[in-house]
């Protein structure tokens, strides 16, 4: 396996290059903003299934961002389908000089729970592709995640669109690693209602001790949940125009989207053909930022509960309170915190400013 030290020199070396090519794409990509002359650096840590493979190839055809890194870790399907399934969509964006890292297996202390049920046994909604010829990086995700904040403090957005069991890992390998994280912009939680259990989003609730390290971390966080992700669903429309254009990503896009409606179309996490783009908006977000509308609320993960583990439950005014103490026979309040959001939690979605945003990315001639 290539060394990361190797690579992530590579990367150094082709900065410069990139970003001036990033703002000659100004001319080929009318629609982006000057802001892409100077990209937002960011490492995707994604569970690669069907909607993560869309959320990659969005980020690697936008100049606005200079993905240092990815890194895969079990969720969707396990581990060793979201790793080559991340290799994949890297060769099919061409952009093999990005360095790509195994993660965890396993979530930090529970047994993994996967969603085949929604991305099919490979992860691709059974869309078939050649095996990648591309291969990972020895380090691990979490060390690639703690070098490349350590070389860049201040400087690294993490985009994590799966369980946060490879976030967690390297926040807990060094109490420092937190404090040189400029932002983590997830995809997981909801303020109103789980979709694998009726409180838990499948993120929090593959890993909700992942989940709660992460909201402990004093990181700026933000948090893109179901409230918002569940009303930007993609159809048969919009796959017909990503076939319609003749580029690689927007074809394996489209093969991605419509193989999974048409075999997994009756099941689970499609809804009347549609299916949700968790991923894809979230990265989107960081594109267009008026796509979504954030409030402040200091969010905190259920990880004891019998029923409700993972669940994310948002405050956005004092009292905090916790679960009442066992009865010992003496009145007592109930423990409270200080209020202190610690979260910006998305809120609304403007679904058309998304779409167009995406098709446009995905369908363009370069």
């Amino acid at each position: 396996m290539t060394s990361l030290v190797s690579r992530v020199s590579r990367r150094t070396f082709l900065g410069t290059s990139i970003t001036a090519t990033a703002a000659a794409a100004l001319s080929t990509f009318p629609f982006l903003s000057v802001e892409a002359a100077q990209p937002r650096r960011i490492i995707i840590d994604a569970d690669t299934g069907v909607d993560d493979a869309i959320a990659i190839l969005l980020a690697l055809r936008s100049p606005e961002l200079k993905v240092e890194a990815f890194t895969a870790v079990s969720g969707n399907v396990p581990l060793t389908l979201t790793l080559p399934n991340t290799l994949r969509m890297v060769e099919i964006a061409g952009r093999t000089d990005i360095p790509v890292a195994a993660g965890a297996a396993t979530p930090l202390v529970r047994n993994l729970i996967t969603a085949s049920y929604v991305h099919g046994t490979n992860g691709l909604g059974e869309a078939d592709f050649p095996e990648p010829k591309m291969k990972p990086v020895a380090a691990t995700a979490s060390e690639v995640i703690r070098r490349l904040v350590y070389d860049n403090p201040g400087e690294i957005t993490i985009v994590a669109i799966g369980p946060l069991t490879n976030v967690a890992l390297a926040l807990k390998s060094d109490a420092a690693v937190g404090k040189k994280i400029k932002e983590i912009l997830m995809m997981g939680g909801s303020l109103s209602h789980g979709n694998v259990t009726p409180s838990a989003e499948f993120n929090f609730y593959v890993d909700p001790e992942a989940a709660r390290v992460v909201f402990d971390s004093g990181v700026p966080l933000t948090m893109v949940g179901l409230n918002v992700t569940e009303r930007v669903r993609i159809g048969k429309e919009q796959i017909a125009v990503l076939e319609a254009a003749k580029n690689s990503v927007s074809q394996a896009a489209a093969k991605i989207l419509r193989s999974t409606i048409e075999h997994l179309g009756h099941g689970r996490g499609i809804v009347q053909g549609k299916m949700a783009m968790h991923d894809p908006l979230t990265v989107a977000y960081l594109l267009d930022p008026s796509i979504l509308t954030l409030k402040e609320y200091y969010v905190q993960i259920e990880t004891t509960g019998e029923l409700s583990a993972g669940e994310s439950v948002g405050y956005e005014a004092a009292p905090v309170r916790f679960s009442p103490p066992m009865d010992t026979g003496l009145a007592t309040d109930a423990p409270r915190l200080d209020f202190k959001a610690n979260t910006q939690v998305a809120v609304d979605v403007d679904s058309e400013k998304f779409f167009k945003l995406l098709l446009s990315r995905l369908t363009a001639t370069n």
